[in-house]
Formats: structure tokens, C-alpha cells, sequence
């Protein structure tokens, strides 16, 4: 497994632990559709939330605002579709960001809810 998917994995999993002591249900972590692939599917006050996780180290950050372009909002836009329309979904969906950023002997989580929305196309 190459270092990026290694951190990408690692930063996966503190997302999930950092959600599930903030009270949300993790339905599924990758879930896929096709090519395009929702990191993890969650609930949590009948609310379904989509959520993209990325995973940095100290050496390369950047700004909250520049994590999810247009393309991967769109990417996660069908996911999510398909997946609502897999599991028959009727509840309200949100889209969220988490950012995980490893230090030497810390890890920094920031968590954007509602980070973006479907648009028309």
C-alpha cells in the first residue's frame, strides 16, 4: 500500500472514531458506485451525511475552502444519489467535509457541516 492511501486510510479512521463519539451511526465507509466512491455514509438526527474525508501531514495543508473542487462535488453528488436510491432513502442528506491533519505526536480534526450542495446542472 503506497504512504498516500496509507494516510488516507488512517486519516479514514479517525474520522469514523471522531464521529461516532460525536453521536453518528456509521452506515458504510467506502461505498462505491461505479468509479466514484463515498468515504463514509452516516446518520444522525434523521439526517443521511455524505461525508469526504481528507488526511494531510503537518508538511502539506491547505486551505479548508480548496479541499473538494466542483468535479469531486459532483462525483459525490451521483454517489449519493445512487446510494439514496439503492437503500430507499426519504430523509434529508447533507454534505460534509472533515479534515484530518497528522503532527508529529497529534492529530487536528475539522469537521465542515453542510461544506456544500447539489446545484442544478
Amino acid at each position: 500500500m503506497s504512504k498516500k492511501s496509507e494516510l488516507g486510510k488512517k486519516g479514514e479512521e479517525a474520522a469514523v472514531e471522531y464521529l461516532v463519539k460525536k453521536g453518528y451511526l456509521i452506515h458504510h465507509k467506502n461505498w462505491r458506485f461505479k468509479h466514484k466512491e463515498i468515504d463514509i455514509v452516516a446518520g444522525i438526527n434523521d439526517t443521511l451525511v455524505i461525508v469526504e474525508v481528507k488526511s494531510r501531514t503537518e508538511e502539506f495543508y491547505e486551505d479548508l475552502a480548496d479541499v473538494v473542487n466542483n468535479k469531486k462535488q459532483r462525483f459525490l453528488f451521483d454517489a449519493a444519489e445512487a446510494y439514496i436510491l439503492t437503500y430507499n432513502i426519504e430523509i434529508e442528506t447533507r454534505f460534509d467535509i472533515i479534515t484530518v491533519v497528522f503532527y508529529d505526536d497529534i492529530t487536528e480534526i475539522n469537521h465542515i457541516e453542510d461544506a456544500f450542495y447539489p446545484t442544478l446542472r
